[in-house]
């Protein structure tokens, strides 16, 4: 018997959902562990039961309830926490907007993503979950960003996050300062970068009137504007701006440009936020920063500092880390907590900063970001203290699969480097049998 198409395509995706959903269908409980919820006390000697790709319970492992059917772990010496957040990434090789124009809203960084480059797997070994991957800062519009979480996949689709429609969820990435002055027709001046924002947000407004006043008459509906109608998203508070900017003055300009259009707001980098941290506090806008191990870079990030993290945590400015891998290797992200932790950040902050305050961020503190029941169950498991630099991260689990075992060689290869860790070919090419082995 011959079964339709239309009937082919649902079966393999019901098998597809029944195979994730079924292959953590039996509980799993980690038991005797240290654990980081982030929401509440550390919990030492405790339980961890996770089923369906859901947390189902967190607690003391006196207390805790261990389903008769689960699958046990021993995590005697070892931390669990959740899944770390990065709020602005490079990883894939993606890229945005080209040569031709400084503003292009219209392009997808998610056309342009390998999710097969290795920095997919050495972002999982280094614990990250859920990235934002962002284009470039060459332009002062250069696209729109991709929310993805680093499940194991054939392709983008498998990664990304969706919306309540279906869509997968983004933001869109703008820039100031040096990167995006160039010859025309990109701006000379920094004045004329906000001149040039202005020009097109205004555009913006007027094409959200004309399809308002339209009320779906198909004749009186502008023709379609795919640049003009991804601003009226981030009018409409539908896709968030994430916005590089460095040096105090550039910062002030976003933030002037924020109040005039009313878009929300997550200012990235922000090098010299230390020196305008209640201003920042005062307008609620989040914070994504960077902290580096060592100065360098471009002459507008030449203030940055490692307090910035604590004096934006003191000003009450909602702070999260990032990585702009590969600024920072994914690999060592973990580390950027204990920057911060060492020029005066509360260590409670820092950890938010790697976790809940990302997701907070990018919109999904009610499904990442802390170990609480009904929270995805995305989590990592650390051999000691996620402040000490002598700490590795033994596994990764997205949403109750496990996508990275530091124990397994594959996976080893991509934490600590090697021959073969440097791109997918290499490490294809690494392996074959030789007659030697055959003997």
């Amino acid at each position: 018997m011959r079964i339709p198409t239309a009937h082919l395509v649902l079966i393999v995706s019901l098998s597809a959902f029944s195979w994730r959903a079924l292959g953590q269908e039996q509980p799993v409980a980690f038991t005797h562990a240290d654990l980081i919820t982030v929401t509440g006390q550390p919990i030492s000697n405790g339980t961890f039961v996770v089923q369906n790709g859901k947390i189902k319970s967190v607690g003391p492992g006196s207390s805790t309830v261990i389903p008769a059917d689960a699958k046990l772990y021993d995590a005697t010496g070892k931390t669990i926490m959740p899944g770390l957040v990065c709020t602005h990434s490079h990883i894939g090789q993606g890229s945005g907007a080209d040569r031709s124009s400084p503003i292009q809203p219209e392009v997808r960084v998610l056309d342009s993503i390998n999710i097969r480059d290795s920095t997919f797997k050495k972002a999982r070994a280094g614990g990250i979950t859920t990235v934002n991957i962002m284009p470039g800062s060459g332009h002062l519009i250069s696209g729109q960003t991709v929310y993805l979480k680093l499940r194991d996949g054939n392709k983008i689709e498998d990664l990304t996050i969706t919306n309540a429609s279906g869509r997968p969820m983004g933001g869109l990435k703008m820039a100031n300062g040096t990167n995006s002055r160039r010859d025309p027709p990109f701006p000379g001046t920094r004045g004329k970068s906000a001149a040039l924002v202005r020009e097109k947000y205004v555009a913006a407004q007027e094409y959200k009137e004309k399809i308002n006043r339209a009320k779906g008459d198909l004749e009186k509906l502008p023709a379609r504007d795919l640049a003009l109608e991804t601003l009226v998203e981030a009018l409409d508070g539908q896709r968030v701006v994430h916005h590089h900017t460095h040096r105090h003055d550039d910062i002030l300009t976003v933030l002037r440009l924020q109040k005039e259009f009313g878009f929300k707001l997550v200012l990235h980098h922000v090098s010299d936020a230390w020196k305008v941290a209640d201003e920042i506090a005062a307008a609620k806008v989040p914070c994504s920063i960077i902290l580096l191990d060592s100065p360098g870079g471009k002459i507008e990030a030449r203030d940055v500092d490692w307090k910035n993290g604590a004096v934006l945590e003191k000003a009450g400015v909602l702070t999260a880390f990032h990585t702009d891998d590969p600024v920072i290797d994914s690999r060592l992200f973990m580390r950027t907590a204990g920057f911060a932790v060492r020029a005066g950040m509360s260590r409670e902050g820092a950890l938010k900063g790697l976790t809940l305050a990302g997701a907070t961020i990018l919109d999904m503190q009610d499904r990442l970001g802390s170990l609480e029941p009904g929270k995805d169950a995305d989590f990592i498991v650390l051999s000691g203290d996620p402040m000490s630099v002598y700490t590795h991260v033994l596994e990764t689990w997205i949403e109750g699969v496990k996508v990275f075992d530091r124990d397994d060689p594959k996976d080893r290869l991509w934490s600590v480097g090697g021959y073969g860790a440097g791109t997918p070919r290499d490490q294809a090419l690494c392996c074959f049998p030789t007659s030697e082995d055959a003997k």
